[in-house]
């Protein structure tokens, strides 16, 4: 796994490397301390996963990986920061970063990487506490266009609101049976894999 680290503290790109070398499968291939180096990097690099810090002198994180996901959609871009400040982490979501987790939570880190490489979506433990309230704040979505209909609608936000299964089938009067069943349809039809990638996608398009 190829990865590029990015922050304004050439302590901390020096540290993660070593700590994300010493994992055997990962290879930093790159170091650089802002957002034009990130951007400028990632296009000669091409690594597998850009983790980037966000608050950076010159542009920010938020800002550079705009612009390279516009130029690289399928680019993957963990962000690795010390501020869970809920304007960051909406905006991280809605550019289409792959994750968002703090540094505090150093030993998550490689779980992390190689959740992202696998596809997956992740979140530090003090980000997933505040993604209920997020998407709960972020009003109702139509998703009629893309075929989903109202009862699939409700079940898509009350995942929004961190409600498990069993609390979703009291809430809609259903089995759990038939709530997992609703479950699978929803994710085949916006091909998703799981109920952490439908909450994000729900709170990208609030």
């Amino acid at each position: 796994m190829k990865v590029l680290v990015v922050d304004d503290d050439p302590l901390v790109c020096q540290s993660l490397k070593t700590i994300l070398q010493a994992d055997g499968g990962i290879d930093v291939v790159g170091m650089g301390h802002d957002g034009h180096e990130a951007v400028e990097l990632f296009t000669q690099l091409e690594p597998d996963i850009l983790l980037m810090d966000i608050r950076m002198e010159q542009m920010t994180g938020l800002e550079s990986c705009e612009r390279i996901l516009s130029q690289f959609p399928d680019a993957r871009v963990l962000f690795l920061t010390t501020f869970s400040d809920d304007e960051y982490i909406v905006q991280a979501l809605r550019l289409g970063a792959k994750g968002y987790i703090l540094k505090q939570d150093f030993e998550s880190i490689i779980p992390a990487l190689n959740a992202v490489y696998m596809g997956q979506s992740v979140f530090g433990d003090a980000i997933v506490t505040k993604l209920p309230k997020l998407l709960s704040e972020g009003g109702r979505v139509s998703l009629t266009e893309l075929g989903i209909n109202e009862r699939e609608q409700s079940i898509i936000e009350l995942v929004a609101k961190g409600l498990s299964n069993r609390e979703i089938a009291e809430a809609l009067y259903l089995s759990e049976g038939t709530v997992r069943n609703y479950l699978s349809v929803i994710l085949e039809k916006l091909e998703l894999r799981d109920r952490t990638q439908l909450a994000v996608f729900y709170l990208k398009r609030s």
